[in-house]
């Protein structure tokens, strides 16, 4: 089965989602380049465990984004696609955009805000754009600011369904009462509104629906939608090759359904994670104190957050995952162990194929 995206191709219809602070960074992007997928590296803060980073936070991650795709490239062998998630809530977010490309990333891939202006970094450059949306609406905000300011449209996009894990474009009473669209849904009304660019640029758009897909059957059930592929990311966290610590992943294999809760990020938006003391504390309202700002999200004011996203996140990945912040997708409870990451894929690949 071959995926192909402008120039570009896949020989599997699956990209494996981007988790930051360093959950996926060029061991579980390469190691999924290599199966022919797309191995996504995480653009926040890859630099965490890289010498500097305390004193000069970004430009460390600018020089750590880079690497990792080098390295992310050299275990992917020439197969797949090695791409980046790069939140546009992100301060700073052309410079990293252009390190990326530098890099020789394969593709962009952004959320967490509307990615208005990211043609305008990526312009003459060889690199695939696609938005992660939650709506047609903003589908269509964006491939028609794209269309108008820089004459471009995606490549693919990615529809992130309520169901996933980290931050969510949807409004907290709708997750709370679970009022929000189903995938399914959401899928058909987003291709209804690309239509008219797919007609306009005689190219049609490769759309990968995400958010709650873990298994083959999702995968199955979106390609008889008529979806390119999937995005799964908390599937894959429980792999040999996840760059997280073993506790990290521990915690997925140990948590229940009811361990799975929504908290509120920084951003501005609601997230997924799983519940520990230090969500039992956000929770509740408490304040925890930062020991420095890391000046990383542009809706983030230390004055008036109540915790600092950055410390929490890499708390988590380096162990833990007490006092740690865990994003994690609906399906989080399903991890019952932690296995190859080619094992997983071919399971995948195989229910997949049983169910078409």
């Amino acid at each position: 089965m071959f995926i192909t995206i402008r120039n570009k191709k896949m020989q599997l219809p699956i990209i494996q989602g981007g988790m930051g602070v360093g959950i996926s960074l060029s061991r579980l992007a390469g190691h999924m380049a290599g199966l022919g997928g797309m191995g996504v590296i995480s653009a926040a803060h890859p630099g965490y465990a890289y010498p500097g980073f305390e004193t000069q936070p970004f430009e460390t991650n600018l020089k750590a984004i880079k690497e990792e795709i080098k390295k992310a490239k050299e275990l992917a062998a020439g197969k797949g696609l090695v791409g980046v998630n790069i939140m546009v809530a992100m301060r700073r977010y052309g410079e990293m955009v252009k390190a990326v490309i530098e890099g020789g990333a394969d593709a962009i891939i952004s959320g967490a805000g509307l990615p208005l202006e990211l043609p305008k970094y990526t312009k003459g450059h060889d690199i695939l754009i696609a938005p992660i949306v939650s709506s047609a609406r903003a589908a269509q905000l964006i491939l028609r600011t794209w269309d108008k300011r820089y004459g471009r449209t995606a490549d693919f996009i990615v529809i992130e369904g309520h169901e996933a894990g980290g931050h969510l474009g949807f409004k907290e009473e709708d997750l709370v009462a679970d009022h929000c669209q189903d995938n399914e849904t959401i899928f058909n009304e987003v291709k209804a509104a690309i239509a008219p660019f797919e007609k306009k640029y005689a190219y049609e758009i490769p759309v990968f629906l995400a958010g709650g897909m873990y298994d083959g059957k999702d995968l199955a059930h979106a390609l008889q939608l008529g979806a390119a592929g999937v995005q799964m990311a908390t599937r894959f966290i429980c792999t040999e090759e996840c760059d997280a610590a073993l506790a990290y992943k521990q915690a997925f294999v140990n948590a229940q359904k009811e361990d799975i809760v929504l908290v509120k990020s920084p951003v501005g938006m609601m997230a997924r994670a799983i519940n520990n003391p230090f969500v039992q504390k956000l929770n509740a309202g408490k304040r925890i104190e930062r020991t420095r700002c890391y000046q990383c999200l542009i809706p983030c004011d230390p004055k008036t957050t109540p915790y600092c996203i950055t410390e929490a996140l890499i708390r988590a990945v380096k162990g833990d995952v007490e006092d740690g912040l865990v994003f994690c997708g609906s399906n989080a409870y399903r991890n019952d162990g932690i296995y190859p990451l080619f094992q997983v894929v071919n399971q995948i690949m195989q229910e997949c194929e049983e169910n078409l």
